[in-house]
């Protein structure tokens, strides 16, 4: 009961995965609605059949499975189709995050992360986060980054940028922001500095519990040293 949810964010080519990667290192629960997207896909399932009949079967590699790229160029550049793909997919991804999470809850873990990159596109789930922590870069940092990672030219680069809320907008909504804008380094002392907070934020919660504990424990003690009295 006293687990709490932390969202994850950011933007395309923001660094949100190298993030991710010091967080893991800290041992903290991250769960991946990347990962698990890509799972809820996979030929058999559901979701891929519904993808298949929408989208038609040249969206299919050789092997059957999804090409993603091929299905991110068509969502990317038509909304409606992006909509629909999320009707679709989101519906499972958040039955197999929930799950994650219950496995969590069982193994003892007092909070998680959860990574999920279009966070505050969507805005369903952030009711349920205790903190919202974005990942940002300034625009031509973001820009360079996803046309070199992607092979992409600069009008493609930025068709696909415009595709998600602009993290300008982000930073407004978000608790944390993490600026990945500069090196590994100074992004490195950020995350631990976000782990420290998350950590003193749930030692306050643990003080509140024992503050509780201890005065319930004094009134029972003035209670019964009252009740000798008046006996």
């Amino acid at each position: 009961s006293t687990m709490f949810l932390v969202g994850l964010s950011g933007g395309i080519a923001s660094g949100k995965s190298t993030v991710v990667a010091v967080l893991r290192e800290l041992g903290c629960a991250v769960i991946d609605a990347d990962v698990i997207a890509r799972e809820v896909v996979q030929p058999g399932l559901e979701a891929y059949q519904q993808i298949v009949r929408c989208f038609g079967p040249e969206i299919l590699l050789e092997n059957r499975e999804i090409n993603r790229e091929a299905l991110g160029n068509i969502i990317f550049s038509q909304p409606e189709k992006r909509q629909l793909l999320n009707s679709i997919t989101h519906p499972e991804i958040q039955k197999e995050m929930l799950k994650q999470i219950l496995k969590y809850f069982v193994l003892g873990y007092r909070y998680v992360i959860l990574d999920i990159p279009l966070l505050f596109e969507t805005n369903r789930l952030t009711k349920f986060m205790k903190y919202t922590v974005l990942v940002y870069c300034d625009p031509p940092t973001q820009l360079s980054r996803l046309m070199k990672r992607n092979g992409l030219s600069q009008a493609e680069a930025e068709a696909r940028i415009a595709s998600q809320l602009p993290l300008g907008e982000k930073c407004r909504l978000a608790t944390h922001i993490i600026d990945n804008s500069g090196d590994r380094e100074n992004t490195h002392r950020q995350v631990l500095l976000l782990h420290s907070r998350l950590e003193d934020s749930l030692h306050f919660l643990w003080a509140r519990l024992a503050a509780g504990t201890l005065v319930a424990g004094l009134g029972g003690l003035v209670y019964l040293l009252l009740r000798h009295l008046i006996s």
